[in-house]
């Protein structure tokens, strides 16, 4: 690569100050207390949700986004004539579609053609342009493939997102949970519970909880699917799954900013767990939330079924990663989820008994 000139380097530091004054415009994002049955605050046991759908682009991937773009701006990767192109299953691609805008360079996203069409037209509102693979393992050689042909960069997100992000601190999103948490009756969580898609944020609060020597415990919530659950338990890279169902998470294959040795658990959740979920806690909240919530939550009740059954109080972490309007015309939509052979009858029942009884039960 050659020596960065002094224009180049010029455009650089004006990019980096757009995407750092984006940042000080966006407040950090909330952390709800989530109603539960009565038997569980009994229990002494609080459920809180980080309510990541509040960025600007709706959803967990925008601090992912930001990190990235700062990453490759500061590595001198990104020109002013660059084109960025990722390899996405929607949710990335809406908010790198927003800082490629901001600091105006144009966007290609890859994705799968089954990615929902809220998210496609979102892409498309921030200025980027859409292409479409027939399988989610495709992404990534026509990413690369494109991103040569244009002589423009390769974001790969999923290389990249377990060390963009400063893990240390830098109000990351472990750090902004437990300065959250400091005046709550249980400031250090028993659990923080996440899913994963890159492997990014277990990455980045796996490592910080060990940084700042917290017992705090990592489970991280695998979809159907998904290979990360089986290479994690055989201790092997090199496992692979179908793919998800559940947009944003799980993978074919066990990406390489999945870091395994900081995740303390994991579990599997059924498509049918994760959207029912989803409805259940859209009802509760009184406002829409998307599938991989419902993935977080279902295991997160798991975990507090757990701590009942042991007689632990304390606090469970876990992420609303976007809101629900992106999914209207899927997982909300019922004739969609017959389509699909998904049956959500046992798992709404369970939901429906756990909300009077305080105990999960499938």
């Amino acid at each position: 690569m050659p020596a960065l000139t002094s224009a180049h380097r010029a455009w650089i530091e004006e990019a980096v100050r757009r995407v750092e004054a984006d940042s000080n415009r966006s407040a950090d994002t909330h952390l709800h207390l989530t109603p539960l049955p009565d038997a569980v605050g009994e229990a002494g046991i609080s459920l809180y949700l980080k309510d990541e759908s509040v960025h600007p682009t709706g959803s967990l991937k925008h601090r992912l986004a930001r990190s990235l773009f700062l990453y490759a701006l500061c590595n001198g990767w990104l020109r002013p004539d660059s084109t960025v192109v990722e390899a996405s299953s929607g949710s990335t691609a809406v908010s790198e579609a927003y800082f490629a805008r901001l600091i105006g360079l144009p966007f290609v996203a890859v994705m799968p053609r089954s990615t929902s069409p809220a998210k496609v037209e979102l892409i498309e509102w921030y200025g980027g342009t859409c292409a479409f693979v027939d399988t989610a393992g495709q992404v990534y050689d026509e990413a690369r493939r494109i991103a040569a042909e244009r002589g423009g960069h390769y974001m790969d997100q999923f290389t990249y997102a377990e060390r963009a992000t400063d893990w240390r601190g830098n109000n990351n999103i472990a750090e902004s949970i437990f300065a959250q948490l400091a005046a709550e009756p249980h400031p250090i969580p028993a659990w923080i519970v996440v899913s994963a898609g890159t492997g990014g944020t277990s990455a980045t609060i796996g490592r910080y909880l060990r940084y700042r020597r917290h017992p705090t415990r990592l489970l991280v919530a695998d979809p159907d699917g998904s290979a990360f659950l089986d290479g994690w338990a055989a201790d092997t890279s090199d496992a692979t799954g179908p793919g998800s169902r559940i947009e944003g998470i799980g993978r074919p294959r066990i990406e390489p900013s999945f870091v395994g040795g900081v995740v303390d658990d994991m579990v599997r959740v059924p498509d049918a767990a994760s959207i029912a979920t989803m409805r259940w806690v859209s009802s509760l909240l009184g406002r829409p939330v998307g599938p991989s919530t419902g993935t977080n939550v279902w295991a997160a009740l798991g975990v507090i079924e757990r701590m009942r059954a042991a007689g632990q109080p304390g606090s469970v972490v876990t992420l609303l990663c976007d809101g629900g309007e992106r999914y209207r015309t899927t997982y909300f939509d019922d004739a969609w989820i017959s389509g699909q052979g998904i049956e959500l009858a046992p798992f709404d029942a369970a939901l429906t008994a756990y909300a009077e009884s305080g105990t999960l039960v499938v």
